[in-house]
């Protein structure tokens, strides 16, 4: 049974010293360990750079509780050899370090790598969530149109309840943002959660 998995991560993490968080909510930070040295970055930064600091706040607000999980998965780009150490490394040596230190990942943080724009996409993401009993997703991250919207939507048709942190995602295109935003809301049943309010 699913409960015999998760009392079994709980003993190994115990004899490892280091606590497991389990709960009903897990925050998803979806690939912002960029390294913006792609076609579209000068038109993705400015939008990063506005959610950088909120979405700061929020990671260090999970950090700090045990009521709430939180799960980086990020895009490989193609390099099937890369750790989640690797992946960061390359993101602070890129073109916008100070968009990537601030919501780094520290310690025991969970990271899985994707190869598409979903999460769920070819990862174990879906059978880590249920390990962890998580029936909520919070989805923060980039790219609002992109990323976020497919992982809405497999979200969705797996049963999870979604909420999307419109001051913690950012877009390439405005209009096809706000759309997806609409999208998410009207047809996932995505809540849209400013990130001061979406862990209350």
């Amino acid at each position: 049974m699913l409960s015999d998995f998760v009392e079994a991560d709980r003993r190994r993490d115990r004899h490892l010293g280091y606590h497991r968080i389990m709960a009903d909510v897990t925050v998803l930070v979806i690939d912002m360990m960029n390294s913006y040295q792609h076609p579209d970055a000068e038109l993705l930064i400015p939008n990063v750079v506005k959610i950088v600091e909120p979405l700061a706040d929020l990671i260090a607000r999970v950090r700090e509780r045990d009521d709430v999980d939180l799960v980086y998965v990020n895009d490989n780009y193609g390099d099937f050899t890369a750790e989640p150490s690797d992946i960061v490394g390359s993101a602070l040596a890129g073109e916008r370090p100070d968009l990537v230190k601030p919501v780094a990942p520290a310690g025991h943080c969970r990271f899985l790598t994707k190869v598409r724009h979903s999460v769920f996409y070819a990862t174990p993401l879906d059978y880590l969530l249920r390990r962890l009993g998580t029936r909520r997703v919070v989805l923060t991250g980039q790219v609002t149109e992109q990323c976020v919207l497919y992982s809405a939507l497999d979200a969705y048709i797996r049963h999870f309840d979604v909420i999307v942190v419109p001051d913690a995602v950012a877009h390439i295109d405005a209009k096809l943002g706000q759309a997806a935003l609409q999208m998410m809301e009207r047809n996932m049943g995505a809540e849209l959660v400013d990130a001061a309010d979406c862990l209350r």
